[in-house]
């Protein structure tokens, strides 16, 4: 019986050498600030209809940009936006414009 309470002992006793061990500092490398660019380009393709174009800056925290596309509709569709870590992705959407729509191809069967 005495040797059951020294092992019942020895266990409490390591049980709580090993809850008391001091925690391990983690360590790593810092967040890292983004880095600052900017670039565009521009498609206008006469024969294709193709009309499209992006330009983008950062300066490591916030994004701004614009693109446009040239809608087969005939509409050009402009999308300014704004992005960072405090209010995400804001985009704001315009049409130039009306749109044109081609006549109703006649009924093939009657």
């Amino acid at each position: 019986m005495a040797a059951l309470k020294v092992c019942v002992v020895v266990l409490v006793v390591l049980t709580g050498l090993v809850a008391a061990r001091p925690e391990t500092p983690s360590y790593g490398a810092p967040p890292s600030k983004g880095m600052p660019y900017d670039f565009a380009y521009a498609v206008k393709d006469d024969y294709s209809g193709n009309d499209f174009g992006h330009n983008e800056q950062s300066d490591g925290n916030l994004v701004t940009g614009e693109y446009f596309v040239l809608l087969p509709d005939g509409r050009l569709q402009t999308v300014t936006y704004t992005a960072d870590h405090e209010t995400g992705f804001v985009a704001d959407v315009k049409y130039e414009g009306e749109a044109q729509y081609p006549p109703p191809a006649p009924a093939g069967y009657q």
